[in-house]
């Protein structure tokens, strides 16, 4: 399963877990007493959980748009095919007559 996924998804959760690490890191070598430093670690997760959220929002839209989108052209070349299809029968029709005769 693991073979599909994209390669942006990786991307992704490699920046929210590098942004995360990255506050973190800052916060923990930083001189501040405990409860300012507890007070800060959870405004930075906060702020990594609703980044992330946004990021799971914009890609969840972008992939229902691109879905509607493919949907819309398979319908289309369905069309187009079942058309062909629909002229070849008559040719074939045509052929199969004019050989009859």
């Amino acid at each position: 399963m693991a073979e599909h996924e994209k390669p942006q998804g990786h991307f992704f959760m490699g920046f929210l877990i590098g942004n995360f690490l990255g506050a973190l890191a800052g916060i923990l070598f930083a001189p501040k007493p405990g409860k300012e430093l507890r007070s800060d670690i959870k405004e930075k997760g906060s702020e990594v959980l609703k980044d992330a959220k946004d990021i799971y929002i914009d890609a969840s839209t972008k992939a229902k748009e691109i879905i509607e989108e493919a949907k819309h052209q398979a319908e289309e070349l369905k069309k187009e095919a079942d058309r062909y299809l629909s002229e070849a029968r008559q040719k074939a029709k045509e052929i199969l007559a004019r050989v009859e005769k």
